[in-house]
């Protein structure tokens, strides 16, 4: 090889979907030589070897695939990354937690595969679909208080990209506050505080585990709740809303949209405050 035989990384391991699925949205889907062992979008990826969990690794799996880029999500990830390093592997770590660093991410990730245009052209896609959905919205007429739980014990409020994608659909999330706090801890909420502030739609996303609807309906005081008395409670699964990715701008948007649309008609029909 000679100083001029350069060329952007064709060997590239996923630790996370979210980046997963950007290759793949790019084109790029036959870079990717191994993903993660929760990936499930798109479907063609899960036939690629697995070596990773969310915060575990299959060190000597990776290498044997002689990776020249390995790309992560998270701080949570950070041992991984070191680690991986320590082997010589080159690593980008991403820790997105905004809809304009998911969107800053396609693009830089977009770079780093040497396909810039394709990277812009798919970040104009979905912002013109954010555009289309925030502006459907318009036509409710209310704008439906919602809940967002990422988790049930404790209890976890929506993150970043999830609330600010909430607002798109044409909803206003109950803990505005607490949005811009980036570790789960930090978003912990009391009940007592879910039922003052009474959302109108609760929309339950907890990782890993089905949302069970009389887990919430049975809480205490919580039968005095909007979304309970009216049976506005629902689920989006969490691979489709709590991956900050295609996935969220996509599915997980359309499906917020859809919820809250139909709970704006009802408040409104109801005559509930």
């Amino acid at each position: 090889m000679t100083p001029t035989d350069v060329s952007y990384p064709r060997r590239i391991v996923c630790l996370t979907e979210e980046p997963t699925e950007i290759l793949y949205r790019l084109g790029e889907g036959d870079r990717v030589v191994g993903v993660s062992g929760y990936t499930v979008r798109p479907l063609e990826a899960r036939s690629k070897p697995r070596v990773s969990a969310f915060t575990t690794a299959k060190y000597d799996k990776i290498c044997a695939l002689e990776p020249d880029l390995v790309i992560g999500f998270s701080d949570l990830q950070a041992d991984i990354a070191a680690e991986l390093i320590k082997r010589g592997i080159p690593v980008m770590i991403f820790n997105q937690r905004t809809v304009a660093e998911i969107l800053q991410t396609i693009l830089m990730i977009g770079g780093l595969a040497g396909c810039t245009p394709k990277a812009e052209a798919l970040v104009a896609e979905f912002s013109s679909g954010l555009a289309a959905v925030e502006q459907a919205a318009l036509q409710n007429k209310c704008r439906p208080r919602v809940f967002f739980e990422e988790w049930m014990d404790p209890l976890i409020s929506g993150i970043s990209w999830v609330e600010e994608l909430i607002e798109v659909a044409g909803g206003e999330p109950i803990f505005p506050e607490l949005r811009q706090k980036r570790l789960a801890k930090d978003r912990v909420v009391d009940p007592e505080a879910v039922v003052r502030r009474n959302p109108h739609v609760i929309i339950a996303s907890w990782c890993g585990r089905r949302m069970n609807a009389a887990t919430i309906v049975n809480r205490a005081g919580w039968h005095s709740v909007s979304a309970v008395r009216h049976n506005r409670i629902f689920e989006i699964k969490s691979a489709y809303i709590l991956q900050p990715g295609p996935a969220s701008l996509t599915e997980g948007l359309a499906q917020l949209s859809q919820i809250i649309s139909a709970t704006a008609l009802q408040v409104v029909n109801q005559d509930d405050d």
